[in-house]
């Protein structure tokens, strides 16, 4: 395997040799003594690793021309690690380029072992960064007519789909509000034999009941009293097409009977109207409430949920997609930084850990406003958990448990979640958490999380 490479800038010319004899051995090193020089070899050879020397000529006793390179540098490439080289009374300026975006810093004299851990803690985050990059962009690439996700739960979502597609049956899809319901319908229609027919979307919840008749059924002229022209509604505008009828759960007993008719015989009549129209129109439902307690109340027909769910498709909450989540958040930052043009395209560690940790009782819709939010009130180069509004509403769910309960639980979340994330490897978890394989299996015991078999 090909020794990573690291890219040394040093205008001492002794210092510089002496780094690359040090460090040939380990890595595929690269010279630049100044920041023109610099950057070239970043352009070809993208290193992943930087260690810079602020004081650059042409003004080499300041430190203008080392944070101009660090600034352009992490503009070619915002997962490159820079690590300052800084003598020891320069400090202040270290610390300032951590600010903009620097790794770490190093002060000379250099320890060239000091060095080494540091560079290799560097290159292994780079990896893992790389790793998950790439991933990411798999899952862009390999996303289901743009839904996203890897979790077992959403394969299944996926395989349903493609199995109703090729069929005209009915179709009920269930789950709680921000699930992404309608784009499940639509991802049904665009692998369907129906794809090149229209896509009509009529949400049940959103129209006052005495108009919603007439936005499904149409009406003839003089029908009612503003009825001053023949409308046809949306049956008809979605002939030869499909028809996804959003929060099915909240049409009345009447129109219930009327949608049942249609899914009997396929026929319609408008408002005001005698004659039967016939319709070549699939209808997939949708709704986040439970049809089968609205059944036992007498507010939803039983016949009708059973024409409707002649297949139903059940869409996981958030947090239950433990392994999406990350993902979905990535890659949804990645798509709001280049619509809106932004160079933000990271989280903060601490950012990444309250995603994990929220509960996203919004589910994806709310992660989705979460992080167009925070793109916008954003003043770092990274996203932190007050640009996403996460700094208080992660802990909420443990603020009525007392301080013992409260860590239990708060342990058992990030146990399960890291087992998650690893496919239930007691190894990969235990390096995640920091732990050692014994402390994890004696936390698991204590908290009742029983190993994956």
């Amino acid at each position: 395997m090909d020794n990573p490479k690291l890219l040394i800038v040093e205008d001492d010319e002794e210092l510089r040799t002496q780094m690359k004899w040090a460090l040939v051995q380990d890595y595929e090193v690269f010279l630049a003594h100044d920041r023109p020089n610099a950057l070239e070899i970043l352009r070809s050879e993208r290193p992943a690793v930087v260690t810079l020397d602020l004081g650059l000529p042409p003004h080499p006793e300041g430190s203008e021309e080392g944070f101009l390179a660090l600034s352009e540098m992490l503009e070619q490439d915002g997962l490159i690690k820079v690590i300052i080289i800084t003598g020891q009374g320069e400090k202040d300026n270290a610390l300032k380029a951590i600010g903009q975006g620097a790794y770490d810093f190093f002060c000379k004299p250099i320890q060239i072992d000091e060095l080494k851990v540091v560079l290799n803690r560097a290159f292994y985050l780079s990896q893992l960064e790389l790793e998950h990059r790439e991933l990411q962009q798999r899952l862009r690439e390999e996303g289901f007519e743009g839904m996203l996700g890897a979790s077992t739960q959403v394969q299944e979502v996926f395989s349903s789909i493609r199995k109703v597609a090729t069929t005209d049956v009915s179709v009920l899809i269930v789950g709680e509000s921000g699930t992404g319901k309608e784009l499940v319908a639509r991802a049904i229609h665009r692998q369907s034999g129906r794809k090149d027919g229209p896509f009509v979307v009529i949400n049940c919840g959103a129209i006052p009941e005495n108009l919603l008749e007439s936005e499904l059924f149409g009406h003839e002229k003089g029908a009612f009293t503003d009825a001053h022209i023949q409308r046809k509604g949306r049956f008809e505008a979605a002939q030869g097409g499909t028809l996804f009828l959003d929060e099915i759960g909240e049409l009345s007993l009447v129109l219930q009977v009327k949608l049942l008719r249609f899914l009997q015989e396929q026929k319609i009549e408008r408002i005001g109207g005698r004659e039967e129209i016939l319709v070549d129109a699939r209808v997939l439902a949708a709704t986040n409430r439970d049809l089968m307690q609205a059944i036992e109340e007498g507010k939803f027909r039983e016949d009708l949920y059973y024409r409707l769910g002649v297949v139903t498709i059940h869409l996981p909450p958030l947090r239950e997609r433990e392994e999406d989540v990350l993902v979905l958040a990535k890659a949804l930052l990645q798509r709001y930084a280049d619509e809106n043009k932004k160079k933000i395209t990271e989280f903060t560690k601490q950012a990444i850990r309250a995603i994990e940790t929220y509960n996203w009782p919004g589910n994806i819709r709310e992660l989705e406003n979460r992080i167009k939010r925070a793109l916008i009130m954003a003043e770092g180069r990274k996203i932190t958990p007050e640009d996403l509004e996460l700094v208080s509403v992660v802990y909420r769910k443990y603020e009525k448990l007392g301080l013992k309960d409260a860590r239990e639980a708060l342990e058992r979340n990030f146990i399960q979640r890291a087992l998650a994330r690893n496919r239930g490897s007691i190894t990969k978890a235990a390096e995640e958490l920091e732990l050692s394989r014994p402390t994890l299996y004696e936390l698991m015991e204590k908290l009742g999380i029983e190993k994956e078999k």
